[in-house]
Parts: C-alpha cells; structure tokens; sequence
C-alpha cells in the first residue's frame, strides 16, 4: 500500500509540472482550430523560443518555433471544413491574429513531401513518444464521469 501512495505521488508531482507547461498562459500563441459556428475543437502551441523538434518558420510575418505535426494538423483541420487561425492569448480570452496559417507553412517548408495524413501516420509507426499527461489522463479519466465541455480556449 506505502509503494502505490508513493508512486501515485510521483505520478502527482510529475503532473502538477507537466500540467502547468500545458495550461496557456497569457502571451502564449497557438494555433487554434474552431467549427463553423466558433466552438473550440483543437490547439496546437507556438513557441517563441526553440523546443524540442521544431522549426523556425514565420506566421503573418511573426517568427515562431513550430513542430511539424502542428503544420500536419493545421492541414487536416482545414480539410475537414474547420477554421484555424494563430491565436493570442492576451488574459482574459483569445484573440485571433492570424488567418489561413494553412497558406503560409506547410510541410514543404521543413523538407517534408509526404501529406499531412501520410507525415501524421509515419510518425504514429515509430515509437511512441512518453506522454505523462496521457498516463496521468487516464487514471483520473478511470475516476471522473464529468464530461464537461468546457474550454481554455474559449473566446
């Protein structure tokens, strides 16, 4: 029983870091996907300083580091009949400021000639990165039945 606390509090700590890079701060820029009608469906993060696996590449003539499954899915999602703009947040909501990113990068741009499904599948076959939030995820997905809809990204 003293093993399962201490590791379930490892679990916890490891999360409580791992959580706190996800959540958008204000001055945080990402690419967000919306349905017609506005709702949130998905983000992707721009970094302003390099992380691990991206490219510098420029949206709306503003440099950010880019990893390419977010140029992949910005394809996707565009395909799909979504809308995806470069969003600010600024503390109280977002705000877009940059339309059709989809237009300006693409998978070309860092040397990439496979499409954004095809890019998307090839690293899905390689092995699979850690994700301590997904492991963390799942156990309290295991414990919750709230199935809220709500969203950081709200406008």
């Amino acid at each position: 029983m003293k093993t399962r606390i201490a590791i379930l509090f490892a679990v916890l700590s490891l999360a409580t870091s791992a959580l706190a890079e996800t959540i958008p701060q204000p001055g945080d820029y990402y690419l967000i996907s919306r349905d017609p009608d506005g709702k949130f469906l998905g983000s992707h993060k721009l970094f302003k300083e390099r992380a691990a696996e991206t490219h510098l590449l420029a949206y709306c003539s503003r440099r950010y580091f880019v990893r390419g499954n977010s140029i992949a899915w910005t394809q996707i999602e565009v395909e799909r009949g979504n809308t995806v703009h470069v969003e600010f947040n600024f503390g109280r909501g977002w705000r877009p400021i940059c339309a059709n990113p989809e237009r300006q990068v693409t998978l070309t741009d860092i040397g990439v000639k496979l499409s954004a499904r095809e890019y998307l599948a090839s690293l899905e076959e390689g092995e699979p990165p850690i994700n301590r939030l997904a492991a963390i995820g799942a156990i309290f997905r295991a414990e919750t039945t709230d199935k809220s809809d709500g969203s950081f990204h709200s406008h």
